[in-house]
């Protein structure tokens, strides 16, 4: 995984230069949610590699087009298409992340971060609106969804030079 650790290498060196100083950490706001990502990125890497192995094509949900069919299923399928729209993100909650995911995807996601389920649904939510929203910038969901997880490395690495 050299790439994705070279991809993660300058997202930690581009936050702790001051990328992201000064920015709320949730990364769920507006114009600052990228400065947010990159410092949850820099405290967490493990997190990042785990929300974009969620979103790519290759991941456990399917990618972008399974992920959005489990928000159908659970309802809050107008939460997700806030992040893809070009409005307001919605935020969710830990709880409604672990009724989207399920058990399966997220105990496996739990165990990649070494935390409870509960705490990997809650650091998801986080991180989750913003990267799919910075993911999508004219407000649409790519056709064939985001790529496979080398696709989704080379979109997070044009947004770290526009960072």
């Amino acid at each position: 995984m050299g790439l994705l650790d070279s991809v993660l290498g300058a997202v930690i060196n581009n936050a702790s230069q001051g990328a992201g100083a000064g920015t709320p950490a949730a990364g769920q706001g507006g114009g600052s949610g990228l400065g947010g990502l990159l410092n949850l990125a820099a405290q967490n890497p493990q997190l990042v590699q785990v929300v974009m192995s969620l979103l790519s094509n290759d991941g456990p949900v399917g990618g972008l087009s399974g992920l959005m069919a489990k928000f159908q299923q659970a309802g809050l399928g107008h939460v997700m298409a806030s992040w893809l729209g070009s409005g307001p993100n919605q935020a969710i909650s830990g709880d409604q992340l672990s009724q989207v995911l399920g058990s399966g995807p997220l105990s496996q996601i739990a165990a990649q971060l070494g935390v409870g389920q509960g705490a990997a649904a809650g650091q998801l939510a986080q991180v989750l609106p913003g990267l799919v929203d910075h993911l999508s910038p004219q407000g649409q969901a790519p056709e064939g969804g985001f790529g496979n997880a080398g696709d989704l490395l080379g979109m997070l690495g044009g947004l770290l030079q526009k960072a």
